[in-house]
Formats: structure tokens, C-alpha cells, sequence
């Protein structure tokens, strides 16, 4: 017993121990106990307490609260775009014709630098989960968004830790310009129904991702088969995880997108008619549903209203057009 303790506790301690002491002393890169503490207690809200807690109360008015949320993403987003650009010789590297990556020590920790506030940027990504539960949107909760969150917060957390490379680099800038879309479109939707007719483009949101995923896996076959001095475990990785993501959101998108769907007047579903996805773009919130009929019995004509989704309380309400 001893001895499997002995080897137990050598193995933890050698999990302990990344590739830069100055980097281990970081908040929550010690060790891989913080980290997977973080990502257990989000799961267990996300799939167990949250929807409990929630499954007997009215959807929580987050209204401000997204708002500002999603305006700090973006500008995160941003700052760090624009930062690994600025900060980051690794346009000129990766497509310089020896692909050499050489840095000095204190490029070396410029690139940790921005591997950890790109890791710390996964961790405050999980809120967008728990907004979710809080105002009810279960049937957002699902395996594609939990597996994505959580996935991402692990890598990059490892990836900073064991394995920082150039890969992560270029990961990182496609990643969070992605999300200065997405948390803007984010952001516009829960300013309130006025700002509907903006959300157009929503369904193009899972096409940028898409095309974010195909760039990545082209990106990292090409530097696999140049051979340039990256980890070549972390290139692997990269590769199979990005088939994984391009799978799940291309099967989210034919699902989404690609089936065709009308709602009668009483709300039931039929085959054929309006495309979900022509449904998605004229109500602009994902909302997919249609204006009660006009009638001649002097009540009021439904022309004159036009449906929107409230994403404070999780309900459709007709709105009067002016």
C-alpha cells in the first residue's frame, strides 16, 4: 500500500511540474487540482443543481446583466486579437520557408503571458452556461455547448502548462475573433426586442465557426507536414480535436439549418413551407414561430403585430409594429 501511495504521489507531483516554474506559480496553473475543481463544480451546476434549483422558480431577469457580460467579452476579445498580433513574431515563423521557431526567454513568457489570459478567458466563458440555467434555456444546455466549454478550458489549461507552442497562437487569434462576433450578436439580442431586427445574420454565426475549424485543421496539417519544431503531441491533439468540433457543429448546423419546417397558426409543426432556417432569420432570435391569423370579428388584426422572443423570461410576446 505504501509503495502505490509512494508512486501515487510522485505521479502528482510530476503532473505538478509544467514546463516553466514561472509559469506554475500563476493562479490556477500550480497544479491540475484547481482547474479540474473548476471544471467538476460547473458541471454539477450546469447538469444537477442549477436546473433543481431552478425547476420551480420563474426564469431570472439577467437583462443588464448580459448585457454588460457580453460587451466585456468582446472588448476581451478584441484585446486579445489585437494583442497576440502585436505581441507575436508567429506570422512570420510559421510561414517562413525553415518554419524555425526561435524566442528569447522573455518571448517565451510574452507567449505564456497570453496562453493564460486566453486560458483565464475559458474559464469566464462557463457563465455563459450558467446564464442559461438561471433563466431556463435548458434546451440550450446541451452536449455540444457542455463538451465545448468544458474541453476548451481543460486544453488550454494543459496546453499552457505542458505544452506552449506557436499552434496555440494562431488557435487563439481565430478563436477570439469568432467571439467578438458571436458575444456581439450576444450582447445586441439581449438589449431587448427593438434590436431584433438586426440578428439577421445568426445563422452565418455556426457557418464562421465552422469555417474557423477547417482553417485550424488546415493550419495544423500544414505545420505537421513541414515539420516544424512544435510539439508534435500537441499538433496531434489539435487535429483530432478540431475533427471532433468540425463533426459536432456541422451535425448542430444540418440539424438547425438544413430541415425544413413550418409553424401552422396553431403552433404545430409541419413538413415542408418555411425553411427553419428562413424562420431563424426573419424573427432573428431563434424564435421560429408565426403571427397569430388575421380575423374579421373585430379583434385585432395580427398583421399589425410581429412576434420576438424574450430572452429575459423565455417566452414569445407579439410586439405592435409602429
Amino acid at each position: 500500500m505504501t509503495t502505490y501511495m509512494k508512486i501515487f504521489n510522485e505521479r502528482i507531483s510530476g503532473l505538478s511540474k509544467g514546463v516553466d516554474e514561472t509559469v506554475d506559480s500563476w493562479f490556477l496553473m500550480s497544479s491540475p487540482g484547481p482547474v479540474v475543481a473548476v471544471v467538476l463544480i460547473y458541471l454539477v451546476f450546469v447538469l444537477k443543481i442549477g436546473p433543481e434549483y431552478m425547476k420551480n422558480r420563474k426564469p431570472m431577469d439577467l437583462k443588464r446583466i448580459m448585457v454588460l457580460y457580453n460587451a466585456f467579452q468582446v472588448c476581451y476579445s478584441i484585446w486579445m486579437c489585437r494583442t497576440s498580433i502585436q505581441e507575436s513574431n508567429v506570422m512570420s515563423s510559421i510561414f517562413s520557408k525553415k518554419c524555425e521557431i526561435n524566442r528569447t526567454r522573455e518571448q517565451n513568457l510574452t507567449l505564456y503571458s497570453g496562453a493564460w489570459f486566453y486560458f483565464f478567458s475559458k474559464i469566464i466563458d462557463l457563465l455563459d452556461t450558467t446564464f442559461f440555467v438561471l433563466r431556463k434555456k435548458n434546451n440550450q444546455v446541451s452536449f455540444l455547448h457542455v463538451y465545448h466549454h468544458t474541453i476548451t478550458v481543460l486544453f488550454s489549461w494543459g496546453y499552457l502548462k505542458y505544452a506552449p507552442g506557436e499552434q496555440g497562437v494562431i488557435i487563439g487569434i481565430l478563436n477570439s475573433g469568432v467571439h467578438i462576433i458571436m458575444y456581439f450578436y450576444y450582447m445586441v439580442a439581449a438589449m431587448g426586442p427593438q434590436y431584433q431586427k438586426y440578428l439577421w445574420w445568426k445563422k452565418y454565426m455556426t457557418s464562421i465557426q465552422l469555417i474557423q475549424f477547417v482553417l485550424i485543421l488546415g493550419y495544423m496539417l500544414a505545420v505537421g507536414a513541414k515539420g516544424c519544431n512544435m510539439p508534435k503531441t500537441l499538433t496531434f491533439f489539435f487535429v483530432g480535436n478540431t475533427i471532433i468540433f468540425l463533426y459536432l457543429f456541422g451535425n448542430f448546423y444540418r440539424k438547425t439549418y438544413n430541415k425544413s419546417k413550418s409553424i401552422d397558426a396553431n403552433g404545430s409543426v409541419r413538413s415542408g413551407g418555411r425553411s427553419l432556417a428562413q424562420s431563424a432569420l426573419r424573427a432573428a432570435g431563434g424564435m421560429g414561430c408565426m403571427p397569430l391569423q388575421a380575423t374579421n370579428n373585430g379583434k385585432q388584426d395580427a398583421r399589425d403585430f410581429k412576434p420576438y422572443i424574450d430572452l429575459n423570461n423565455n417566452s414569445v410576446k407579439a410586439m405592435k409594429v409602429e
